[in-house]
């Protein structure tokens, strides 16, 4: 038996879009720049994903920016709107809890660009709140960066009212959101919640890897990184990922078609697994409560227990989970996240994370209870305290 609960690293490939994509790649794998007709048929694939997108964002199509997933897009959404913005200065906000894609390029973008960052603090749910948003904003700056969702612990913001506090009080400041974690899971619409820039993956969403997008609100001021053929209005240029975006755009369709649905069987399956985990001697979970987190993401921490000893004790009996977060490459860091919610410093190398799909059953998450239970006790005999 293969159980597998690291979700918020990767999702399964629906069958339907594995199938669509494999139709492209060997039937109509035309370039959608060509004036013929494999061309016509390729460019006809981006606009069917154009309207099914746009229509789940309740935005433009042409709002719609290809990438080549969260990171890219995060990137573009920083480093695009701090060149586009040069001359209206050049502070920007974020929290001490973003993913590395936002983190590390707010850390080039002061060391290379000259830019001055604050990095707000959360509380010890991982929640930041709108009144310190509002006093860090000055009249320097550009961009304001907040995920919607937390990878790691399943904090989601009030990026809401955030949104609001800005446009109410601070119009000409950029409002960017990475819903990498977020989108799919629960409804975001950003020109509602007035989101400028959102960043979005497809592979945390039952499509394939390689393919994401920036919503770029038509009003923002957003410079393009990459240059060439001047593909997508010039916004992001080179050849299209047809495949991909297609595939993008059906795994979106799908997922969010059943959301209201999935999103409560998700939070049943997560309140049981933690009911249950709480049972147990020397476990503590991470996060917020039910309300104000994410359906899908559980972080544990088990006292006396290594992370990775128990991750690889899990794997042997076919359960897959992560520690932490498995964005960045097996590198053996201390969790930002954990450290700006104050988690007690024995516990930081003792968590994991659980993350679950609409795939996920409860048959595994008895399976996973069962083998947690008798794992936990053979290991902390090996552990010195």
């Amino acid at each position: 038996m293969e159980i597998y609960l690291d979700n918020s690293a990767t999702t399964r490939v629906l069958p339907e879009v594995a199938e669509l994509m494999n139709k492209i790649y060997t039937e109509d794998y035309g370039n959608p720049s060509s004036a013929h007709r494999k061309g016509v048929e390729a460019e006809e694939y981006l606009r069917k994903a154009g309207k099914t997108l746009s229509k789940i964002l309740r935005c433009k199509p042409q709002e719609i920016v290809y990438t080549s997933g969260g990171t890219e897009s995060d990137n573009l959404a920083l480093i695009g709107t701090v060149h586009a913005k040069r001359r209206q200065g050049s502070h920007l906000i974020t929290t001490q809890i973003e993913h590395p894609a936002v983190l590390r390029t707010m850390e080039y973008l002061e060391r290379e660009e000259g830019c001055s960052v604050t990095y707000l603090p959360v509380d010890a749910e991982g929640h930041v709140s709108v009144e310190t948003v509002e006093k860090a904003v000055n009249d320097k700056t550009v961009l304001v960066s907040v995920m919607h969702t937390n990878n790691e612990i399943g904090a989601v913001q009030p990026v809401e009212a955030i949104g609001a506090m800005l446009k109410k009080k601070y119009p000409g400041v950029t409002f960017h959101v990475d819903a990498v974690q977020g989108f799919g899971k629960m409804p975001i619409y950003p020109h509602s919640a007035g989101i400028d820039l959102m960043s979005v993956s497809s592979h945390k969403i039952h499509g394939p890897k390689g393919v994401g997008l920036l919503f770029a609100d038509e009003k923002v001021k957003l410079a393009p990184v990459i240059f060439g053929g001047g593909q997508q209005a010039g916004m992001r240029s080179g050849t299209e990922n047809v495949p991909g975006i297609a595939g993008m755009a059906l795994a979106a369709e799908k997922l969010c078609g059943e959301m209201e649905k999935d999103e409560a069987a998700l939070r049943s399956l997560k309140k049981y697994f933690g009911d249950r985990l709480s049972e147990l001697e020397g476990i503590q979970l991470n996060g917020p409560e039910a309300e104000g987190s994410a359906p899908h993401i559980l972080s544990v921490s088990f006292k006396g227990v290594r992370s990775e000893v128990l991750l690889h004790a899990l794997e042997e009996k076919g359960i897959y989970v992560s520690a932490g977060s498995a964005c960045a490459t097996h590198k053996n860091t201390v969790s930002d996240t954990l450290q700006a919610i104050g988690l007690e410093k024995s516990l930081m190398d003792s968590t994991l994370r659980f993350s679950f799909s609409v795939f996920t059953t409860k048959e595994e998450i008895d399976y996973t209870l069962e083998v947690i239970s008798k794992e936990l006790p053979e290991l902390r005999k090996y552990t010195r305290y």
